[in-house]
């Protein structure tokens, strides 16, 4: 049987469902070096007393009978590699494998000594549930994290310059994947498959050996189809929930991801439930944004610019999303329907209203309940389908998110707090307002510092860091009222905020010869210079 040892060295990189890892003993150290083994039938698994007997209820969903035989528990896969795993916004991510390897890798210690401390490389379509990601994080057991990511460890690891982050548009992170870039330099295993390993959840695997996956799909596709081998491990809840079915006709291609079987290693049978965390509370300032928003809405519909049905709508996450979405089902538009990246609970009050027909997404973070009532109005799509450019636009969809900030000519910042310090990434929300019919953003005004309750103002004059820029916005929101840009100048779109800063400003370049967009440099940051120094982004003057 090989050692731990000679199967490390087997595997040079893995990578899971929506993730992916490449190993290396020295942290940020990325040369391939080890070499794979050609196919994984080749690596022997060692396990621990009989073989393992499936379960009737895994029987049930995997129904291709020589997978069964590669039945595992995650414990015995832990040494064949460093790490490795899958998910997108928290749900259908493999929990019992990668949390096997974090044990294995805290119970023998392997990261207090240099020379065996593991790292490793983690693609993912999006986040994942903290217990797995941000334990890893907490572990510095990752080196380099795609292409997005939630958790404060992980964060923090970030700012730390522990982990290399690349941040990147959802939509394009998978085609990106099979193109090749993430792996140009690979000198071991099979040159035409990106990755080494892919290990996914699934709801179900079908008679050819295809994956059904569960409650997300994001990048499911494109990393299986980039994976040298696989790993699947089957969520079967402890109490058997019935799994979500959609109409043929509402969905493009098939209701399976096709794989080579060979590339299966193991089969891990999972009882671990998603852990996607709690809403955020609604406020009085959420309720508000959200007030503005449908009046500006069917202001559009009275004007015959929107359908009275509106377009398909797209929503981020947190309290005023969930304002919005709640203020729709009490709202004037029937027959809506919704083209988003994640479904959370405050769509069910909207389906319940019977307003809202029908809505696709590539996630959803449902608490455990009823499918029949709601499973023939909802589709799951992979995110590059679900954050497609071309789609978004030919479908015309409002898209709505909330950024950190927005500076007085809608540039916003959606990841760098005071332009440095990472926060979760760009995920999808520049995918849809480059392209969306009404590009929105929203968020209150000002947010609590540790010793101011409005200490942060979400209004500067220059966003610390852009991610979405002038050209990409139509519509800013905040508890206030509603800034409508469409059709304005920079300087016309300027009038509602920060009017001190901004005449100041035109005064001094009007003199050079530069009133396009009039900045005062010295003072363009001064809100987050005062906050760094004193807790506090209200100012006593500007000189």
């Amino acid at each position: 049987m090989p050692t731990d040892r000679n199967i490390l060295q087997a595997q040079a990189e893995l990578y899971l469902s929506y993730i992916g890892y490449h190993v290396s003993n020295k942290p940020h150290s990325f040369s391939l070096t080890m070499r794979t083994t050609p196919f994984l039938r080749n690596i022997s698994i060692p396990r621990a007393g009989s073989p393992l007997q499936p379960s009737a209820a895994l029987r049930e969903r995997v129904r291709r009978p020589g997978y069964l035989s590669r039945l595992a528990n995650p414990e015995d896969l832990a040494p064949l590699f460093k790490i490795g795993w899958s998910g997108f916004t928290g749900v259908g991510y493999p929990k019992s494998v990668p949390t096997a390897i974090a044990d294995h890798i805290e119970k023998n210690n392997l990261q207090a000594d240099p020379a065996t401390k593991k790292k490793f490389n983690l693609f993912v379509g999006a986040s994942v549930g903290p217990e797995v990601e941000d334990r890893w994080a907490d572990m510095d057991m990752i080196a380099r994290r795609y292409p997005h990511q939630v958790g404060k460890n992980i964060a923090k690891g970030i700012n730390a310059g522990r982990i290399e982050f690349a941040d990147k548009h959802l939509s394009m992170f998978p085609q990106d994947l099979t193109y090749g870039y993430y792996n140009l330099h690979k000198k071991h295993g099979d040159p035409t498959k990106p990755l080494d390993w892919a290990i996914i959840e699934a709801t179900a695997v079908t008679e050819d050996g295809w994956i059904v996956p569960g409650a997300s799909v994001g990048a499911t596709p494109e990393i299986l189809q980039s994976a040298e081998k696989i790993i699947i491990e089957s969520f079967v809840p402890p109490k058997r929930l019935p799994y979500l079915v959609v109409h043929p006709q509402d969905r493009i291609g098939t209701t399976a991801v096709p794989i080579d079987p060979d590339r299966v290693v193991a089969i891990v049978e999972s009882t671990h439930p998603d852990n996607t965390g709690s809403n955020a509370p609604e406020t009085a300032d959420s309720r508000a944004i959200a007030g503005h928003l449908i009046a500006f809405l069917s202001a559009e519909v009275a004007a015959g610019r929107l359908p009275k049905s509106l377009l398909p709508l797209q929503s981020g996450i947190g309290n005023v999303a969930n304002s919005i979405i709640g203020g729709l089902a009490e709202g004037p538009f029937e027959g809506v329907h919704v083209w988003t990246e994640v479904l959370q609970d405050t769509f069910i009050k909207f389906l319940d209203s019977g307003k809202l027909a029908f809505a696709t997404a590539t996630s959803i973070r449902f608490s455990p309940r009823d499918w029949a009532t709601y499973k023939d109005r909802l589709l799951l799509r992979s995110q590059q389908v679900a954050n497609s450019p071309e789609l978004i636009r030919r479908l015309g969809v409002i898209a709505m998110n909330t950024p950190l900030e927005v500076d007085i000519y809608a540039h916003a910042n959606s990841t760098n707090a005071l332009g440095s310090r990472m926060l979760n990434g760009l995920g999808g929300s520049a995918d849809f307002l480059r392209n969306a019919k009404l590009s929105i953003m929203h968020t209150p005004s000002a947010r609590p510092s540790k010793t101011d309750p409005t200490g942060i103002s979400c209004i500067v004059p220059f966003a610390s860091h852009i991610d979405q820029t002038e050209h990409d916005l139509d519509v800013i929101v905040t508890e206030q009222g509603l800034a409508d840009l469409r059709g304005l100048s920079p300087a016309s779109a300027r009038r509602a905020s920060l009017m001190e800063y901004y005449e100041r400003s035109l005064f001094e370049c009007l003199k050079r010869g530069a009133g396009h967009e009039p900045h005062m440099l010295r003072n363009a940051f001064k809100f987050h210079t005062n906050f760094m120094e004193h807790g506090t982004m209200k100012i006593k003057n500007w000189d």
